[in-house]
């Protein structure tokens, strides 16, 4: 029975993953997440239901259309088998739960925000500002955090990046800092709360830290190339649900 839950755990992911897929490519387009079906971005040709599998048409079409055989963008299977193994994960961590649920859907977003802010380099503004008030009200009635601990985490969030931003556009003379990521934080802090964003700050900083000077040496560009900060966030939220807990217990000592 264990076997075949983790299962049913990773499919249920991979058909959510093929959702976010929707999501990825029409949020920041500003279109219809039902209407019209899905189609070929090549030749408009309509996906075919059993070519709609998730994971599985992926390699039976061999990474193509049907249609025209144009290659089908590697993005769609990766979003799918992230989601899939990340549903199977956070069930092995919190079981068939509330709390599991609420960490996917979490999760789900950020997947979400993380291909589109590397895609399009913004973070929509239609995810987190219903997001925000959404994550408070699941993080007090859910996970366990008290209503004053959320709405700090939030306040703290969002104007910690803030300072960061003016203050970096004052120095530099440009922008540092998107209002998205600020917007991110800010959601971040509410559902977790406001101890969780040393976790994530620490975390954010340093994985963007070692991506950045690796794509500065790789591409000879220095400072001039901008690297989105969204995913970095969102890497560090996903690390705070499995290790968060152990990292607070370890600042009190």
């Amino acid at each position: 029975m264990n076997i075949l839950a983790n299962v049913f755990v990773a499919i249920f992911g991979a058909v959510v993953g093929s959702f976010l897929n929707v999501c990825i490519h029409r949020i920041p387009e500003g279109k219809s997440l039902v209407h019209p079906p899905s189609s070929c971005l090549a030749c408009g040709h309509a996906v075919r239901p059993y070519d709609n599998i998730p994971i599985l048409s992926y390699f039976i079409l061999r990474g193509r259309c049907r249609d025209c055989g144009q290659k089908i963008s590697p993005r769609y299977i990766a979003v799918e088998l992230i989601t899939a193994v990340m549903a199977l994960f956070l069930f092995r961590q919190f079981g068939l739960s509330l709390h599991f649920l609420f960490s996917f859907l979490l999760t789900a977003v950020l997947i979400t925000i993380t291909f589109i802010d590397l895609e399009h380099g913004i973070i929509p503004d239609s995810i987190t500002l219903p997001g925000i008030p959404l994550a408070v009200i699941v993080s007090v009635t859910i996970m366990g955090v008290s209503f004053l601990d959320s709405i700090l985490g939030m306040l703290l969030g969002g104007g910690i990046f803030y300072l960061i931003a003016v203050g970096y556009e004052l120095v530099a003379k440009r922008e540092g800092m998107g209002g998205g990521d600020i917007k991110l934080l800010a959601l971040l802090g509410a559902f977790f709360g406001w101890q969780s964003l040393v976790f994530i700050l620490l975390v954010s900083s340093l994985l963007g830290s070692i991506v950045g000077i690796g794509i500065m040496v790789i591409r000879k560009e220095g400072m001039k190339y901008a690297v989105p900060f969204g995913p970095f966030l969102s890497v560090a939220a996903v690390a705070y649900l499995f290790w968060g807990l152990q990292f607070s217990h370890m600042l009190t000592f």
